[in-house]
């Protein structure tokens, strides 16, 4: 009997080794090893590996004579679900929508499901609940349920050949996690089983023109689960977050070939599911009656538009040798380097103190327009002085304390001035050419212009 034969496989680059080893070489994450079976070389008359796009037939192309005008779009019914896909569903397109459990990916997705199954067909196979669970989820958010197409089902060869007699144009699989493949000998789950249903999936969509989302899971640190294989193979991962203290919930895309990265959706979590926030910025603004010190209002682009959000710092003597630099929405090395250019070029040394600055609304700001905005607000604090209430901030700080422009700067002063804000501290080359009605904008190149601008 022949040996079986096995390999070792990292589920974050893909790496595989010959035998087990507790980190991966290559890109140096700790106990990522997965045990895969490897088949026998040899000729394959297996039908599901022929092929990828299949539209094309093998044929050569320029791409003049592509005729793009057959594709169009597919609108999901959400406005902030489509933004999040650049504008709607794509024919033979893959998406892969993750988020921790109690997030509302199900929820989404029978509520997209019942709105498309009215103008056209729709598949949704559920691996990991019964159809009657389904159905009372639909009734309890009050869906229309005489169109949509329900089918329970793990083995990746049932759920195509009932794809192939249906020929849905949207299908769902909930969740790629529990689909398995006959071929494969490892558990459901595993880096190969993801894999090789991902693949299958993938060239069925691409073949056919289908429109195929996959549900997947997440790790405890907040990264899509399975091999990272996956989130090549697919056109468009997004992901859905939300604290269980919070009834809002955030779709950010995370890799989108259709359309912008970084888009950013708001819901929120209700009694008949899933309601679309149309202005995030209001929600995010929730002030109080008084405006104490610390707190400030700045400007973030998120994917393809700006959106005001509320930075709050806490300055207070520290009865530690180490002072803590606790930063909550923002990069934790990024504050440490910044109270730094506030001692070295603004003058103010703060290296006795504990420092907390926290972004209001659980908002996750990845880009360097709000230096500005947190160091204000930081002095602001240690001042104990309250900073105007329509005051609007952004720019990005150099490590010499000059002031640098970000993108969009017009965009996020008309989007400030929108929302009744009428003064902004700006870096001097994102000055508006034409006066914006209302707004007094002050341009600064320094950090201390900064600080005595205020």
């Amino acid at each position: 009997m022949a040996k079986r034969k096995t390999a070792y496989v990292c589920n974050d680059c893909g790496s595989d080794y010959g035998k087990w080893q507790g980190q991966c070489n290559d890109c140096g994450a700790w106990n990522t090893l997965s045990e895969i079976t490897l088949a026998a070389a040899g000729p394959s008359n297996d039908t599901r590996l022929q092929g990828y796009a299949g539209s094309a037939g093998g044929k050569v192309q320029t791409l003049s004579e592509i005729d793009l005008q057959s594709m169009p779009r597919v609108s999901s019914g959400m406005e902030e679900f489509d933004r999040v896909l650049g504008g709607g569903l794509v024919h033979g397109s893959a998406v892969l929508l993750g988020g921790h459990p109690g997030a509302g990916k199900s929820t989404l997705l029978l509520q997209v499901l019942c709105h498309l199954a009215k103008t056209q067909e729709v598949l949704y196979v559920t691996g990991e609940e019964s159809l009657q669970q389904v159905a009372m989820r639909a009734a309890r958010l009050g869906l229309p349920t005489d169109k949509l197409k329900l089918l329970t089902e793990t083995n990746i060869d049932q759920i195509c050949a009932q794809a192939q007699q249906h020929k849905p144009k949207v299908l769902v699989i909930d969740s790629i996690q529990v689909v398995h493949m006959e071929g494969v000998s490892s558990a459901p789950g595993s880096v190969s089983q993801v894999r090789e249903c991902a693949a299958l999936l993938t060239r069925f969509a691409k073949a056919t023109g289908t429109i195929l989302l996959l549900v997947g899971h997440v790790t405890k640190d907040g990264s899509l689960a399975g091999p990272k294989v996956l989130e090549h193979m697919i056109d468009c991962s997004i992901l859905l977050e939300g604290s269980e203290d919070s009834r809002f919930r955030t779709l950010r895309g995370q890799k989108n070939r259709f359309g912008a990265v970084n888009e950013l959706g708001v819901f929120a979590m209700t009694e008949q599911g899933l309601k679309e926030v149309k202005n995030p910025s209001a929600i995010f603004l929730s002030r109080g009656d008084e405006v104490s010190s610390g707190s400030l209002v700045m400007v973030v682009w998120e994917g393809t538009r700006p959106l005001l959000v509320e930075i709050q710092a806490l300055v207070d003597d520290s009865s530690l040798g180490n002072p803590r630099r606790v930063a909550v929405g923002l990069e934790q090395n990024r504050l440490a380097m910044l109270l730094a250019v506030l001692h070295r070029h603004g003058g103010l040394h703060v290296g006795d103190q504990d420092v907390f600055v926290n972004v209001v609304g659980g908002v996750k700001v990845l880009e360097t327009s709000a230096d500005l905005a947190l160091l204000l607000a930081i002095v602001s604090s240690f001042r104990d002085q309250p900073l105007p209430e329509d005051l609007v901030v952004f720019g990005e700080v150099g490590l010499s304390g000059e002031i640098r422009p970000v993108p969009s700067g017009q965009e996020r002063i008309i989007e400030a001035a929108k929302h009744g804000f009428r003064r902004a501290i700006v870096p001097k080359a994102n000055m508006p050419r034409q006066p914006i009605a209302g707004m007094t904008v002050v341009g600064v190149s320094k950090l201390a212009e900064a600080l005595e601008a205020i």
